[in-house]
């Protein structure tokens, strides 16, 4: 449609993940699942945390917010999508529109200075033993926890509002849910500012806090060379090699996703697929890579399940 050709948009067409209907129940059923494991997963970790006293400590204090912000993450995307593949009019309306970009966006931005938050836990605890505990106190972990909500939040509210301020020219929206990059493709305004908005936005907070991890890493890897027995080593090195597994994962599938113009004409289908595993797949692979290879969770789990047991 034209540029100049501006009508008044009340509700979008999601067009989805495919457009072959013999595909619709098959990943209707792939993705429920995907979804109810995300759930109990993220869930279950929430309530391990909060019951046992054993992980009242500073890292399962900030595990449990990355399962409450992957769980929401998950939750502002996961059920309209599946209402979708089952709909034969697949639409959402502009509020609702307007409400999945922004909690999308903020929950996406403050799990990024989570995991940054999360290093710098493990590089206090490593690094400097003797005085963690005098440092990460309840209330430094709690504001560092209020920090990167507000600052996700409030980068959402900037970025959603930016977009919608634009025309829209059309409510096709090639895309599973509302996102920037596809809202901007179906625009009638002039979307350069809001292009190199985007693209500074992400960057900054992408680099923002990748540095934060990369730098908290590098002297843990110091620390750990200096260890003198290989046991030391391995056990310093296992309490951080959860989180390190998730920092891989999540930070190359956004760096994929984000750091690349927004209209990239034939990436559709490529964003689609990295868009699924990013907002449903890593969502439910977080509490599983940290009760797998996590030693004292399956400890923990294993002596609940043998208590039930018996």
């Amino acid at each position: 449609m034209a540029r100049g050709n501006r009508s008044t948009v009340t509700e979008f067409i999601l067009m989805g993940l495919t457009d072959r209907p013999e595909l619709q129940l098959p990943l209707f059923v792939v993705f429920l699942l995907i979804y109810l494991i995300t759930l109990v997963g993220n869930l279950g970790m929430i309530l391990l945390i909060k019951v046992d006293s054993r992980f009242h400590t500073p890292m399962y204090y900030f595990l449990g917010h990355l399962a409450f912000i992957d769980l929401c993450y998950s939750s502002s995307i996961g059920p309209k999508m599946l209402q979708n593949l089952l709909a034969k009019r697949k639409t959402i309306s502009f509020l609702g529109c307007f409400a999945q970009l922004y909690f999308s966006s903020a929950l996406a931005t403050t799990e990024c200075f989570l995991l940054a938050t999360m290093a710098y836990d493990r590089y206090m605890a490593i690094c400097n033993p003797l005085i963690y505990t005098a440092i990460m106190t309840q209330g430094v972990c709690k504001e560092l926890v209020i920090g990167v909500y507000t600052y996700g939040f409030l980068n959402s509210v900037i970025q959603t509002v930016l977009t919608f301020q634009l025309s829209f020219c059309d409510s096709v929206i090639h895309h599973f849910y509302c996102a920037d990059p596809p809202l901007l493709a179906v625009s009638c305004s002039d979307t350069s500012n809001k292009e190199k908005q985007l693209l500074m936005f992400s960057a900054v907070n992408l680099t923002g806090s990748l540095l934060t991890v990369l730098v908290s890493y590098i002297c843990i890897l110091f620390s750990i060379i200096k260890i003198q027995s290989s046991e030391g080593k391995c056990k310093a090195f296992s309490t951080c090699a959860s989180h390190l597994t998730m920092v891989i994962i999540f930070y190359g599938t956004l760096f994929f996703m984000y750091l690349k113009q927004p209209k990239a004409g034939n990436s559709w289908k490529y964003n689609k697929v990295v868009s699924v595993f990013y907002s449903l797949v890593i969502p439910m692979l977080n509490p599983l890579i940290y009760s797998l290879r996590n030693t004292e969770v399956k400890e923990i789990l294993k002596k609940m399940l043998e208590g039930r047991e018996s």
